[in-house]
Protein backbone atom coordinates (compact mmCIF):
# COMPACT_ATOMS: atom_id res chain seq x y z
CA UNK A 1 0.00 0.00 0.00
CA UNK A 2 1.57 3.12 -0.91
CA UNK A 3 1.86 5.55 2.11
CA UNK A 4 0.55 8.45 0.79
CA UNK A 5 -2.75 9.58 -1.03
CA UNK A 6 -3.65 12.66 -3.13
CA UNK A 7 -6.93 14.15 -2.58
CA UNK A 8 -8.86 17.33 -2.04
CA UNK A 9 -7.40 17.35 1.10
CA UNK A 10 -4.02 18.55 0.07
CA UNK A 11 -5.77 21.27 -1.88
CA UNK A 12 -7.12 22.80 1.46
CA UNK A 13 -3.39 21.66 3.40
CA UNK A 14 -1.64 23.29 1.51
CA UNK A 15 -2.64 27.58 1.90
CA UNK A 16 -0.70 28.83 -1.83
CA UNK A 17 -1.33 32.48 -2.26
CA UNK A 18 -3.20 33.93 -4.95
CA UNK A 19 -1.41 34.93 -8.02
CA UNK A 20 -1.47 38.69 -7.50
CA UNK A 21 0.95 41.40 -8.28
CA UNK A 22 4.24 41.44 -5.81
CA UNK A 23 3.60 37.47 -4.66
CA UNK A 24 5.78 36.06 -7.28
CA UNK A 25 5.67 33.01 -9.66
CA UNK A 26 3.50 29.89 -8.51
CA UNK A 27 6.21 27.73 -7.83
CA UNK A 28 7.84 29.92 -5.44
CA UNK A 29 4.30 30.40 -3.76
CA UNK A 30 3.75 26.52 -3.75
CA UNK A 31 7.12 26.25 -1.74
CA UNK A 32 6.08 28.82 0.73
CA UNK A 33 2.85 26.72 1.36
CA UNK A 34 4.53 23.70 1.46
CA UNK A 35 7.59 25.03 3.68
CA UNK A 36 4.78 26.71 6.22
CA UNK A 37 2.72 23.16 6.76
CA UNK A 38 5.71 21.80 7.19
CA UNK A 39 7.12 24.54 9.66
CA UNK A 40 3.20 24.52 11.76
CA UNK A 41 2.75 20.22 11.64
CA UNK A 42 0.33 19.99 9.34
CA UNK A 43 2.90 17.92 7.62
CA UNK A 44 5.14 15.86 10.26
CA UNK A 45 8.37 14.52 10.17
CA UNK A 46 8.65 11.95 7.98
CA UNK A 47 5.56 12.02 6.27
CA UNK A 48 5.17 11.50 2.83
CA UNK A 49 4.56 14.03 0.08
CA UNK A 50 2.31 12.99 -3.04
CA UNK A 51 4.57 12.16 -6.13
CA UNK A 52 5.10 15.19 -8.01
CA UNK A 53 2.63 14.39 -11.00
CA UNK A 54 -0.30 13.44 -8.64
CA UNK A 55 -0.14 16.92 -6.58
CA UNK A 56 0.75 18.77 -10.07
CA UNK A 57 -2.89 17.65 -10.91
CA UNK A 58 -5.00 17.54 -7.68
CA UNK A 59 -3.87 21.72 -7.95
CA UNK A 60 -4.49 22.01 -11.38
CA UNK A 61 -0.64 22.92 -12.27
CA UNK A 62 1.66 21.97 -14.36
CA UNK A 63 4.19 19.26 -13.11
CA UNK A 64 6.96 22.00 -13.44
CA UNK A 65 5.69 23.61 -11.35
CA UNK A 66 5.66 20.80 -8.20
CA UNK A 67 9.40 19.52 -9.09
CA UNK A 68 10.77 23.04 -8.58
CA UNK A 69 9.00 23.71 -5.04
CA UNK A 70 10.23 20.19 -3.70
CA UNK A 71 13.72 20.77 -5.32
CA UNK A 72 13.91 24.03 -3.15
CA UNK A 73 12.64 22.32 -0.04
CA UNK A 74 15.36 19.79 -0.68
CA UNK A 75 18.14 22.26 -1.08
CA UNK A 76 16.65 23.84 2.36
CA UNK A 77 16.72 20.47 3.99
CA UNK A 78 13.13 20.68 4.70
CA UNK A 79 12.25 17.50 2.41
CA UNK A 80 14.83 14.61 1.53
CA UNK A 81 14.54 12.51 -1.64
CA UNK A 82 15.32 9.39 -2.79
CA UNK A 83 15.83 7.19 -5.78
CA UNK A 84 13.03 5.20 -5.80
CA UNK A 85 11.37 6.23 -2.29
CA UNK A 86 9.22 8.70 -1.75
CA UNK A 87 10.18 12.15 -0.97
CA UNK A 88 9.58 12.74 2.41
CA UNK A 89 9.25 15.31 5.12
CA UNK A 90 13.02 15.59 7.17
CA UNK A 91 12.92 19.19 8.99
CA UNK A 92 11.34 18.78 12.73
CA UNK A 93 11.00 21.48 15.23
CA UNK A 94 14.03 20.56 17.12
CA UNK A 95 15.90 20.31 14.40
CA UNK A 96 15.13 24.08 13.76
CA UNK A 97 15.95 25.36 16.90
CA UNK A 98 18.79 27.81 17.64
CA UNK A 99 22.30 26.54 18.07
CA UNK A 100 24.32 28.91 20.01
CA UNK A 101 28.03 28.23 21.27
CA UNK A 102 27.26 27.27 24.93
CA UNK A 103 23.85 28.13 25.48
CA UNK A 104 22.43 24.47 24.41
CA UNK A 105 20.45 22.52 27.19
CA UNK A 106 22.61 19.65 27.99
CA UNK A 107 21.31 16.20 26.96
CA UNK A 108 19.56 14.16 29.63
CA UNK A 109 21.85 11.04 30.21
CA UNK A 110 19.94 8.03 29.13
CA UNK A 111 18.39 6.01 32.16
CA UNK A 112 20.63 3.14 32.73
CA UNK A 113 19.01 1.68 35.89
CA UNK A 114 15.56 2.47 36.83
CA UNK A 115 14.53 2.58 40.71
CA UNK A 116 11.50 4.52 40.31
CA UNK A 117 7.87 2.66 41.39
CA UNK A 118 4.90 2.23 39.45
CA UNK A 119 6.05 -0.67 36.93
CA UNK A 120 5.86 -4.47 37.17
CA UNK A 121 8.90 -6.65 35.24
CA UNK A 122 7.89 -5.62 31.84
CA UNK A 123 10.38 -8.30 30.94
CA UNK A 124 8.47 -11.10 32.30
CA UNK A 125 4.84 -9.94 31.07
CA UNK A 126 3.48 -13.46 29.63
CA UNK A 127 3.56 -12.86 26.12
CA UNK A 128 2.66 -16.60 24.49
CA UNK A 129 -0.22 -16.71 27.23
CA UNK A 130 -1.71 -13.81 26.25
CA UNK A 131 -1.49 -13.96 22.80
CA UNK A 132 -3.03 -17.44 22.79
CA UNK A 133 -5.82 -16.00 24.63
CA UNK A 134 -6.11 -13.05 22.52
CA UNK A 135 -5.93 -15.51 19.56
CA UNK A 136 -8.91 -18.30 21.21
CA UNK A 137 -11.35 -14.84 21.61
CA UNK A 138 -10.87 -13.70 18.54
CA UNK A 139 -11.72 -16.88 16.80
CA UNK A 140 -14.76 -18.17 19.23
CA UNK A 141 -16.41 -14.19 20.02
CA UNK A 142 -19.98 -14.65 18.85
CA UNK A 143 -21.36 -12.17 16.42
CA UNK A 144 -22.68 -9.39 19.19
CA UNK A 145 -19.96 -9.71 21.20
CA UNK A 146 -18.12 -7.64 18.22
CA UNK A 147 -21.35 -5.03 18.75
CA UNK A 148 -21.57 -2.64 20.89
CA UNK A 149 -20.39 -3.22 24.19
CA UNK A 150 -22.09 -2.79 27.40
CA UNK A 151 -20.60 0.22 29.43
CA UNK A 152 -20.55 -2.11 32.58
CA UNK A 153 -18.29 -4.24 30.54
CA UNK A 154 -18.55 -7.82 28.96
CA UNK A 155 -20.45 -10.22 31.22
CA UNK A 156 -18.06 -13.02 30.98
CA UNK A 157 -15.05 -11.06 32.33
CA UNK A 158 -17.78 -9.45 35.23
CA UNK A 159 -18.53 -13.17 36.21
CA UNK A 160 -14.87 -13.84 36.02
CA UNK A 161 -13.85 -10.95 37.91
CA UNK A 162 -16.76 -11.78 40.58
CA UNK A 163 -15.67 -15.19 41.34
CA UNK A 164 -11.79 -14.22 41.68
CA UNK A 165 -12.35 -11.80 43.77
CA UNK A 166 -14.62 -13.26 46.16
CA UNK A 167 -12.18 -16.02 46.28
CA UNK A 168 -8.77 -13.81 46.10
CA UNK A 169 -9.63 -10.96 48.17
CA UNK A 170 -12.06 -12.26 50.38
CA UNK A 171 -14.71 -9.54 48.64
CA UNK A 172 -18.67 -9.68 48.46
CA UNK A 173 -18.68 -9.17 44.71
CA UNK A 174 -21.33 -10.36 42.10
CA UNK A 175 -21.29 -9.83 38.70
CA UNK A 176 -23.75 -7.83 38.96
CA UNK A 177 -21.80 -5.23 41.38
CA UNK A 178 -18.62 -5.58 39.07
CA UNK A 179 -17.99 -2.56 36.32
CA UNK A 180 -15.28 -3.24 34.36
CA UNK A 181 -13.26 -0.13 33.81
CA UNK A 182 -9.59 1.64 32.22
CA UNK A 183 -7.84 0.76 35.44
CA UNK A 184 -8.03 2.31 38.74
CA UNK A 185 -7.51 5.61 37.65
CA UNK A 186 -10.69 5.24 35.89
CA UNK A 187 -11.82 3.68 38.54
CA UNK A 188 -11.70 6.12 40.91
CA UNK A 189 -12.81 9.07 38.37
CA UNK A 190 -15.60 7.14 37.63
CA UNK A 191 -16.97 6.47 41.60
CA UNK A 192 -16.24 10.45 42.36
CA UNK A 193 -19.09 11.70 39.95
CA UNK A 194 -21.29 8.82 41.06
CA UNK A 195 -20.53 10.40 44.82
CA UNK A 196 -21.09 14.20 43.72
CA UNK A 197 -24.16 12.88 42.19
CA UNK A 198 -25.35 11.76 45.63
CA UNK A 199 -24.65 15.09 46.94
CA UNK A 200 -20.68 14.32 48.36
CA UNK A 201 -18.81 17.41 47.52
CA UNK A 202 -15.04 16.46 49.62
CA UNK A 203 -13.42 13.79 49.52
CA UNK A 204 -10.39 12.55 51.73
CA UNK A 205 -7.11 11.74 49.93
CA UNK A 206 -4.07 9.66 51.76
CA UNK A 207 -1.10 12.21 51.98
CA UNK A 208 1.44 10.75 51.11
CA UNK A 209 0.07 9.69 48.11
CA UNK A 210 -0.44 9.30 44.43
CA UNK A 211 -0.75 12.46 42.86
CA UNK A 212 -3.06 10.50 39.97
CA UNK A 213 -5.69 9.77 42.54
CA UNK A 214 -5.92 13.48 43.76
CA UNK A 215 -6.02 14.45 40.44
CA UNK A 216 -9.00 12.06 39.46
CA UNK A 217 -11.28 13.75 42.66
CA UNK A 218 -10.52 16.92 41.14
CA UNK A 219 -11.37 16.02 37.61
CA UNK A 220 -14.30 14.50 38.74
CA UNK A 221 -15.58 18.28 40.76
CA UNK A 222 -15.01 17.22 44.04
CA UNK A 223 -12.85 18.84 46.75
CA UNK A 224 -9.29 17.14 47.53
CA UNK A 225 -8.99 16.87 51.37
CA UNK A 226 -5.16 15.04 52.58
CA UNK A 227 -5.87 13.11 55.42
CA UNK A 228 -2.61 11.86 57.23
CA UNK A 229 -0.83 8.09 56.94
CA UNK A 230 1.49 6.70 59.78
CA UNK A 231 2.55 2.70 60.38
CA UNK A 232 -1.06 1.76 60.96
CA UNK A 233 -2.37 3.54 57.28
CA UNK A 234 -4.63 6.28 56.99
CA UNK A 235 -5.46 7.78 60.66
CA UNK A 236 -9.64 8.06 61.00
CA UNK A 237 -9.15 10.81 63.89
CA UNK A 238 -7.45 12.75 61.53
CA UNK A 239 -10.65 11.92 58.81
CA UNK A 240 -12.29 12.86 61.08
CA UNK A 241 -11.54 16.81 61.74
CA UNK A 242 -12.80 17.13 58.20
CA UNK A 243 -16.00 18.89 58.23
CA UNK A 244 -17.68 18.07 55.03
CA UNK A 245 -15.74 15.29 54.34
CA UNK A 246 -17.79 11.61 53.30
CA UNK A 247 -15.86 10.00 51.12
CA UNK A 248 -12.22 8.48 51.58
CA UNK A 249 -9.49 6.59 49.00
CA UNK A 250 -7.15 4.52 50.76
CA UNK A 251 -4.96 2.00 50.59
CA UNK A 252 -5.24 -0.89 52.69
CA UNK A 253 -3.04 -3.68 51.53
CA UNK A 254 -0.20 -1.43 51.09
CA UNK A 255 -0.20 1.94 51.13
CA UNK A 256 1.91 3.86 48.41
CA UNK A 257 4.21 5.47 49.09
CA UNK A 258 4.77 4.55 52.58
CA UNK A 259 3.93 0.39 52.31
CA UNK A 260 1.47 0.67 55.72
CA UNK A 261 -0.78 -1.90 56.26
CA UNK A 262 -4.48 -0.58 57.73
CA UNK A 263 -4.55 -1.76 60.66
CA UNK A 264 -7.63 -4.18 61.86
CA UNK A 265 -8.20 -1.45 64.02
CA UNK A 266 -8.18 0.89 61.60
CA UNK A 267 -9.94 -0.75 59.23
CA UNK A 268 -13.12 -1.42 61.89
CA UNK A 269 -13.03 1.93 62.51
CA UNK A 270 -12.70 3.38 59.01
CA UNK A 271 -16.36 1.13 58.48
CA UNK A 272 -17.67 3.15 61.37
CA UNK A 273 -17.06 6.47 60.30
CA UNK A 274 -18.45 5.88 56.89
CA UNK A 275 -21.85 4.32 58.28
CA UNK A 276 -21.83 6.88 60.89
CA UNK A 277 -21.47 10.29 58.15
CA UNK A 278 -23.31 8.34 55.72
CA UNK A 279 -20.64 8.24 53.17
CA UNK A 280 -18.02 5.67 51.49
CA UNK A 281 -14.61 4.18 51.88
CA UNK A 282 -13.03 3.91 47.87
CA UNK A 283 -10.60 1.07 48.64
CA UNK A 284 -7.63 1.04 46.28
CA UNK A 285 -6.14 -2.36 46.15
CA UNK A 286 -2.78 -1.64 44.89
CA UNK A 287 -0.30 -4.22 45.50
CA UNK A 288 -2.95 -6.77 47.22
CA UNK A 289 -1.34 -9.61 44.95
CA UNK A 290 2.43 -9.56 46.15
CA UNK A 291 2.74 -10.20 50.01
CA UNK A 292 5.66 -11.86 50.50
CA UNK A 293 6.15 -11.92 54.93
CA UNK A 294 2.82 -12.91 55.82
CA UNK A 295 -0.88 -14.41 54.21
CA UNK A 296 -2.78 -11.86 52.14
CA UNK A 297 -5.14 -9.66 53.93
CA UNK A 298 -8.63 -9.73 52.92
CA UNK A 299 -9.90 -6.56 51.22
CA UNK A 300 -12.08 -4.33 53.42
CA UNK A 301 -14.83 -4.39 50.97
CA UNK A 302 -15.95 -7.69 52.80
CA UNK A 303 -16.15 -5.80 56.25
CA UNK A 304 -19.47 -3.31 54.70
CA UNK A 305 -19.94 -3.99 50.49
CA UNK A 306 -22.72 -1.59 51.40
CA UNK A 307 -20.22 1.18 52.15
CA UNK A 308 -16.90 0.45 50.22
CA UNK A 309 -15.96 0.43 46.89
CA UNK A 310 -12.89 -2.02 45.77
CA UNK A 311 -11.12 -0.82 42.86
CA UNK A 312 -8.18 -2.92 40.80
CA UNK A 313 -6.18 -3.74 37.99
CA UNK A 314 -3.86 -5.23 35.94
CA UNK A 315 -1.11 -2.74 35.74
CA UNK A 316 1.05 -3.82 38.51
CA UNK A 317 0.46 -7.72 37.85
CA UNK A 318 0.44 -7.77 34.31
CA UNK A 319 0.78 -4.16 32.45
CA UNK A 320 -0.22 -1.23 32.50
CA UNK A 321 -0.35 -1.18 28.41
CA UNK A 322 -3.58 -3.00 28.69
CA UNK A 323 -5.94 -0.86 30.15
CA UNK A 324 -7.59 -3.07 31.97
CA UNK A 325 -9.55 -2.65 35.73
CA UNK A 326 -12.29 -3.13 37.90
CA UNK A 327 -14.74 -1.41 40.19
CA UNK A 328 -16.64 -3.74 43.05
CA UNK A 329 -19.88 -1.01 43.33
CA UNK A 330 -22.32 -0.76 46.50
CA UNK A 331 -25.62 -2.15 45.13
CA UNK A 332 -27.35 1.07 45.91
CA UNK A 333 -24.93 2.94 44.05
CA UNK A 334 -25.21 0.96 40.86
CA UNK A 335 -28.07 3.00 39.38
CA UNK A 336 -26.43 6.38 40.29
CA UNK A 337 -22.66 4.88 39.22
CA UNK A 338 -23.83 4.21 35.39
CA UNK A 339 -25.95 7.47 34.81
CA UNK A 340 -23.41 9.42 36.34
CA UNK A 341 -20.99 7.86 33.81
CA UNK A 342 -23.11 7.27 31.02
CA UNK A 343 -21.07 8.06 28.00
CA UNK A 344 -18.00 6.01 29.66
CA UNK A 345 -16.28 3.55 27.24
CA UNK A 346 -14.82 0.38 28.75
CA UNK A 347 -11.89 -1.34 27.48
CA UNK A 348 -12.23 -3.20 23.92
CA UNK A 349 -14.54 -6.02 24.14
CA UNK A 350 -11.60 -8.33 22.85
CA UNK A 351 -9.27 -7.06 25.47
CA UNK A 352 -11.88 -7.89 27.91
CA UNK A 353 -12.30 -11.49 26.94
CA UNK A 354 -8.86 -12.54 26.82
CA UNK A 355 -8.36 -11.53 30.36
CA UNK A 356 -11.93 -13.75 31.14
CA UNK A 357 -9.70 -16.60 29.36
CA UNK A 358 -6.55 -15.96 30.87
CA UNK A 359 -7.93 -15.61 34.26
CA UNK A 360 -10.37 -18.93 33.97
CA UNK A 361 -7.30 -21.09 32.33
CA UNK A 362 -5.49 -20.69 35.78
CA UNK A 363 -2.59 -18.79 33.73
CA UNK A 364 -3.31 -15.53 35.73
CA UNK A 365 -2.90 -17.53 39.20
CA UNK A 366 0.31 -18.90 37.87
CA UNK A 367 1.76 -15.53 36.62
CA UNK A 368 1.54 -14.10 40.17
CA UNK A 369 2.81 -16.93 41.76
CA UNK A 370 5.77 -16.93 39.55
CA UNK A 371 6.20 -13.38 39.83
CA UNK A 372 5.79 -13.28 43.75
CA UNK A 373 8.89 -15.71 43.94
CA UNK A 374 10.97 -13.44 41.60
CA UNK A 375 10.10 -9.64 43.48
CA UNK A 376 10.87 -11.71 46.60
CA UNK A 377 14.55 -12.61 45.47
CA UNK A 378 14.88 -9.21 44.53
CA UNK A 379 13.19 -7.76 46.70
CA UNK A 380 15.79 -9.00 49.24
CA UNK A 381 18.64 -8.52 47.20
CA UNK A 382 17.67 -4.71 47.36
CA UNK A 383 17.49 -4.87 50.89
CA UNK A 384 20.77 -6.52 51.62
CA UNK A 385 22.46 -4.20 49.00
CA UNK A 386 21.08 -0.98 50.79
CA UNK A 387 22.18 -2.65 53.99
CA UNK A 388 25.82 -2.82 53.28
CA UNK A 389 26.13 0.87 51.49
CA UNK A 390 23.46 3.16 53.07
CA UNK A 391 23.69 2.06 56.83
CA UNK A 392 22.55 5.15 57.84
CA UNK A 393 19.75 4.66 55.75
CA UNK A 394 16.42 2.85 57.27
CA UNK A 395 14.14 0.49 55.16
CA UNK A 396 10.24 0.20 55.54
CA UNK A 397 7.37 -1.21 53.81
CA UNK A 398 9.08 -4.39 52.58
CA UNK A 399 6.28 -7.00 53.44
CA UNK A 400 4.52 -6.05 50.24
CA UNK A 401 4.34 -4.76 46.83
CA UNK A 402 7.06 -3.43 44.57
CA UNK A 403 8.86 -0.77 46.31
CA UNK A 404 10.81 -0.11 49.84
CA UNK A 405 10.74 3.31 51.61
CA UNK A 406 14.24 4.46 52.27
CA UNK A 407 14.32 6.84 55.31
CA UNK A 408 17.64 9.00 55.43
CA UNK A 409 19.22 11.20 58.10
CA UNK A 410 17.29 14.13 58.61
CA UNK A 411 18.51 17.40 56.83
CA UNK A 412 18.95 15.31 53.64
CA UNK A 413 18.73 17.29 50.68
CA UNK A 414 16.60 14.18 48.95
CA UNK A 415 15.99 16.70 45.39
CA UNK A 416 19.78 16.81 45.20
CA UNK A 417 20.61 13.20 45.48
CA UNK A 418 17.71 12.29 42.89
CA UNK A 419 19.16 15.49 40.56
CA UNK A 420 22.69 13.72 40.97
CA UNK A 421 21.46 9.96 40.35
CA UNK A 422 19.59 11.11 37.28
CA UNK A 423 22.98 12.60 35.44
CA UNK A 424 24.82 9.36 36.26
CA UNK A 425 21.98 7.69 34.54
CA UNK A 426 20.08 6.24 37.77
CA UNK A 427 16.44 7.59 38.45
CA UNK A 428 14.72 7.87 41.70
CA UNK A 429 11.17 9.27 43.52
CA UNK A 430 12.08 10.89 46.63
CA UNK A 431 8.88 10.94 48.93
CA UNK A 432 8.09 14.85 48.84
CA UNK A 433 7.24 13.98 45.33
CA UNK A 434 4.09 12.53 46.22
CA UNK A 435 3.26 14.69 49.69
CA UNK A 436 0.83 17.72 49.28
CA UNK A 437 3.63 19.73 51.68
CA UNK A 438 7.34 19.54 51.27
CA UNK A 439 7.40 19.03 55.05
CA UNK A 440 7.87 15.52 56.22
CA UNK A 441 11.22 13.81 57.09
CA UNK A 442 13.38 12.74 53.65
CA UNK A 443 12.91 9.28 52.24
CA UNK A 444 13.39 8.11 49.07
CA UNK A 445 10.43 5.53 47.31
CA UNK A 446 12.84 3.02 45.39
CA UNK A 447 11.21 0.49 43.00
CA UNK A 448 12.47 -3.09 41.75
CA UNK A 449 9.13 -4.11 39.95
CA UNK A 450 11.34 -3.45 36.67
CA UNK A 451 14.73 -3.82 37.24
CA UNK A 452 16.39 -6.54 37.07
CA UNK A 453 18.37 -8.57 39.73
CA UNK A 454 21.73 -7.92 37.96
CA UNK A 455 21.29 -4.55 37.85
CA UNK A 456 20.34 -3.53 41.62
CA UNK A 457 24.24 -3.60 42.94
CA UNK A 458 25.44 -1.13 40.32
CA UNK A 459 22.31 0.68 40.93
CA UNK A 460 22.69 1.23 44.68
CA UNK A 461 26.08 2.19 43.85
CA UNK A 462 25.03 4.80 41.96
CA UNK A 463 23.05 5.62 44.57
CA UNK A 464 25.79 5.50 47.36
CA UNK A 465 27.44 8.29 44.93
CA UNK A 466 24.75 10.56 44.60
CA UNK A 467 24.38 10.38 48.57
CA UNK A 468 27.86 11.21 48.94
CA UNK A 469 27.46 14.06 46.71
CA UNK A 470 24.85 15.60 48.53
CA UNK A 471 25.22 18.60 51.17
CA UNK A 472 25.89 16.60 54.02
CA UNK A 473 22.83 16.73 56.61
CA UNK A 474 23.09 19.13 60.05
CA UNK A 475 22.45 15.92 62.04
CA UNK A 476 24.60 12.76 62.39
CA UNK A 477 22.00 10.19 63.39
CA UNK A 478 18.69 8.83 61.43
CA UNK A 479 15.24 10.83 62.25
CA UNK A 480 13.83 9.44 65.04
CA UNK A 481 10.55 8.04 63.27
CA UNK A 482 8.78 4.84 65.13
CA UNK A 483 9.87 1.92 63.54
CA UNK A 484 7.78 -0.86 62.11
CA UNK A 485 9.54 -3.73 60.43
CA UNK A 486 8.23 -4.91 56.90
Amino acid sequence: MADFQTNSAWATLLEVDPGEPGQGPLHDRLTRALRAAIRDGRLATGAAVPPSRALAEELGCSRWVVTEAYAQLVAEGYLAARVGSATRVSWSPRSAAPRRHGSAAPAQPPVRYDLAPGLPDLRAFPRRRWAEAVHSVTGSAARYDLGPPDPAGHPALRRTLADYLRRSRGAEAQPGSVAVCAGITDGLFRICRALRAEGITDVAVEDPGWGRLREAVIGAGLRVQPVRVDVDGVRPDDLRRRGPVRAVVVGAAHQFPTGAMLSPRRRAELVHWARAVDGYVVEDDYDSEFRYDRRPIAAVQGLDPRRVFLVGSVSKTLSPALGLGWMVTPAVLLPVLRSANAVAAPPPVLDQLALATFIERGWYDTHLRAARRRFRARRDLLVRELAARVPEGRVAGTAAGLHVLLHLPAGTATATVVTAAAAAGLRLMELDAYRTRREGAPALVLGYGNIADAEIPPAVALLRAALDGAPAPPHPHPHPHPHRGG
